[in-house]
């Protein structure tokens, strides 16, 4: 191996793409177990690598050199080997600053809590006091000297300005895991939030129905990925290659989710979508369908719609955990909101708006099977489809150019 990544569980890290992007080597991930770092570190088979967790701070013994951004944090997710001898760095620090300046946020006099005390919190620290934060917690589930609990977080800090998450809480697969309730914080004004698969977490998700300005790690992802490899290289990348980078993972990660009433078109413009982009068709009524063998017009009759709608939100979540899908869903998705939240995780929201008098009623839709029942369902669900998508595609044409419509809105 030339250039890659070293960790415990690499199965869903986007780094190997990153790089891709950045130049023409090769670079590889590479699953090292715990008894087997130390062989891999002695017989430096390499010329550069990544490190993540949990071995950014089990490095550091085999380095001949540690930059002093490196020693200052006490972790190093970059080493260069020079004629046999190892060199440590941290881009992490680089990447949290970027993302931080991304989101808009200032710590500069705010209140900070951090969230987790592994490496990774580490450089969350030194970044806080390099941007001049006034007061810095540190917060772990065992606290122990120079931490606190979370519990006395949120009893005795409530006036916390910032929110830096570096625990793997809501990372996938567990995507629905929140490390804390923001909700005891009135004056919370940022969430930073380091995990970036799914796009969102339960807490980003959670701040940004707040209005309080938040995002997930993709971008310091990428931020401390070109550094490394302008490191790697003896390199200088132009400037706005991070911005790129970022917006053509992004583009490659996010979901495209399609809402409306039956009958609007959302699994035919799906079809199109997933043909337009090489991507794979989620249908959530298919997915319910398959999952019990019956048509859901039969699971409606012997179960009831209670039932039905447990096995979509079952489907909604299945179908949301991975990102860069296209997600066509049922026509009631919409009715519950722990349904819409999951499809924000890793999805755009688009609300195909087929008027009332082009919806055609069809005995396979339990709940839309005649004019009367169409239009209730209509007059009760528009102002949800309206809340709850991103974009809004008023249909005046076929199902291709709705299709078309949505690709324009989303390549922006």
């Amino acid at each position: 191996m030339k250039y890659g990544l070293i960790g415990e569980k690499l199965g869903h890290s986007f780094s190997k793409i990153i790089h891709g992007m950045l130049s023409d080597y090769s670079y590889e991930l590479c699953e090292v177990a715990k008894e087997d770092l130390d062989g891999f570190l002695v017989a430096r088979k390499f010329n550069a690598i990544n490190v993540t967790i949990p071995y950014k701070e089990a490095v550091i013994p085999y380095l001949h050199y540690i930059d002093k951004a490196a020693k200052d944090i006490g972790a190093v997710n970059t080493v260069v080997n020079r004629d046999g001898k190892l060199y440590g760095y941290n881009t992490d620090f680089y990447g949290l600053s970027q993302l931080i300046s991304h989101v808009g946020v200032t710590l500069s006099g705010r209140k900070v809590a951090i969230l987790g005390t592994g490496g990774t919190s580490k450089t969350a620290v030194a970044v806080a006091k390099s941007l001049g934060a006034r007061e810095i917690l540190c917060v772990s589930r065992s606290p122990r000297e120079g931490s606190i609990g979370y519990g006395e977080l949120a009893k005795g800090h409530t006036d916390l300005d910032v929110i830096i998450n570096t625990t793997p809480a809501g990372m996938y697969p567990r995507c629905y895991d929140e490390p804390i309730d923001i909700s005891v914080f009135p004056t919370l004004s940022a969430v930073v939030d380091v995990v970036y698969n799914p796009l969102r977490t339960p807490l980003v998700r959670s701040a940004l129905s707040r209005g309080i300005a938040a995002e997930g790690g993709l971008y310091m992802l990428v931020a401390q990925a070109v550094r490394a490899s302008e490191i790697f290289l003896d390199t200088k990348y132009p400037d706005g290659t991070v911005e790129r980078v970022y917006k053509q993972l992004r583009a490659q990660r996010e979901s495209i989710v399609l809402i409306g009433m039956p009958a609007s078109g959302k699994s035919t413009v799906g079809a199109i979508l997933a043909d337009m982009l090489g991507r794979e068709l989620i249908d959530t009524d298919e997915l319910v369908e398959r999952g019990q063998g019956v048509k859901i017009s039969e699971i409606f009759s012997t179960g009831g719609e209670a039932y039905f709608r447990d096995l979509e939100s079952e489907a909604v979540r299945e179908a949301s955990a991975v990102g860069g899908r296209i997600i066509a869903t049922g026509g009631g998705a919409v009715l519950r909101r722990e349904n819409i939240d999951a499809l924000r995780a890793n999805g755009k929201i688009y609300f195909i708006d087929r008027p009332l008098s082009e919806l055609v009623p069809t005995s396979s839709r339990p709940l839309s099977s005649d004019r009367a029942s169409i239009e209730k369902r209509y007059n009760e669900r528009y102002g949800i489809y309206s809340d709850a998508c991103d974009v809004r595609i008023e249909v005046a044409g076929d199902a291709r150019s709705v299709a078309a419509e949505i690709m324009e809105n989303f390549k922006k």
